[in-house]
């Protein structure tokens, strides 16, 4: 099942990048075109201007998404000089401006997050995630799969030994020498460093009582993720029992998968995001889903340009002066597109860039979840 879900993915991310390559030619336009072209303002004869090459036939609508497969990712001649500029300053003018017509002149919005998907993942393979973050991360879920190994052996060993306890008609030695073999188990155990053994009764006491409830969220996850790991959690869905099973016993393929399923179904923040756009602007008329996906799409894009910057700079002397700068350039660059794009006022492009913030960090937490479950399920 994990296996058709990643190809799905694999597949979708392979099926635009290659329906990204234009053919300039196309069907009659449609007998509500405009008599000139939107980009150039020349007189249209035709289905295309003869002057720039766009359609005559530009419209708002959810299906002109699929037209923006159709732009080259890897033909970008002089569009990304006329794209990026906006892009990084005027993002909402890029917007609105491609949104209304001017299309020719600019990178569409998806090829260019196509594009940007494929250069992370290039960058990151070859210089890594970056910092000490990155490498802690993958030293912990080394330490944790070595641990869970050991401790799942000595837990084994712990639930055979109470299992030979239990049986009725034991004689006085063999008991003596069962708890003996078991304190040493517990002794080996604290040794090494790995969570005491318990008995099936003590992790039972424990399932009832339940995890900890902390003040401090990251403490929270790591405590209750830990008792999962010591309780042996039954959800009653068999696949989830086996895939958190799987993940608690080798989390350092579990890291390996989410890195790789990045990448894959990095296309599922773009539908992920477009609801919270909607609320952003709830039951207005003026705006379509077709903007929206514009707006994010840029959007997204332009922030994953921005992390391989400040990915490449951190090599450099300047890492964390960019990190600082990017940090406080990305909600400004939001208030920018907002006010830009949906013609906003500045006490509304505000309310609404602090509100996407927010979004934002909701899309990025449904997309790990997804990651995860995706991961887990293998």
């Amino acid at each position: 099942m994990t296996g058709d879900i990643e190809a799905i993915g694999g597949a979708v991310t392979a099926g635009l990048a290659a329906r990204a390559v234009e053919s300039r030619r196309g069907g009659p336009a449609h007998g509500d075109a405009p008599l000139r072209c939107l980009n150039c303002g020349t007189s249209l004869a035709g289905s295309h201007c003869h002057h720039c090459g766009q359609r005559a036939d530009v419209h708002r609508s959810f299906g002109a998404i699929g037209h923006d497969l159709v732009h080259a990712i890897f033909h970008f001649e002089g569009k990304i000089w006329n794209t990026l500029p906006l892009l990084t300053w005027r993002p909402g003018d890029l917007t609105r401006r491609y949104i209304h017509g001017e299309r020719a002149r600019f990178i569409s919005p998806l090829a260019l997050f196509l594009f940007a998907v494929f250069l992370t993942y290039a960058v990151l393979a070859m210089v890594g995630s970056g910092g000490g973050f990155g490498e802690g991360l993958n030293k912990a879920a080394a330490e944790q799969t070595r641990t869970t190994a050991i401790k799942d052996s000595m837990q084994a060993e712990v639930d055979r030994i109470d299992g030979e306890l239990a049986k009725t008609g034991l004689s006085a030695t063999d008991r003596r020498e069962l708890e003996t073999e078991r304190d040493v188990l517990q002794k080996s155990a604290d040794y090494l460093g790995v969570a005491r053994s318990r008995s099936k009764s003590e992790r039972a006491a424990d399932r009832a009582a339940g995890p900890p409830v902390l003040d401090d969220p990251v403490s929270q996850v790591t405590t209750s993720a830990d008792f999962i790991s010591r309780n042996k959690i039954d959800t009653g869905v068999p696949f989830i029992d086996h895939g958190l099973k799987k993940a608690f016993a080798n989390p350092q393929l579990v890291l390996y998968k989410l890195q790789a399923n990045a990448y894959k179904f990095a296309w599922a923040l773009i539908p992920l995001s477009l609801p919270f756009m909607w609320l952003l602007f709830p039951f207005s008329r003026r705006f379509h889903t077709y903007d929206h996906f514009v707006f994010v799409t840029y959007s997204i894009s332009f922030m994953l340009l921005l992390f391989i910057v400040v990915r490449l700079l951190n090599l450099t002397i300047f890492g964390d002066l960019a990190t600082f700068f990017a940090m406080l350039y990305v909600p400004f660059h939001m208030y920018r597109q907002l006010r830009g794009a949906y013609r906003s006022s500045r006490f509304g492009a505000l309310v609404r860039a602090t509100l996407l913030l927010f979004f934002s960090l909701f899309a990025v937490i449904w997309f790990m979840l997804l990651l995860l479950a995706v991961g887990i399920s293998g």
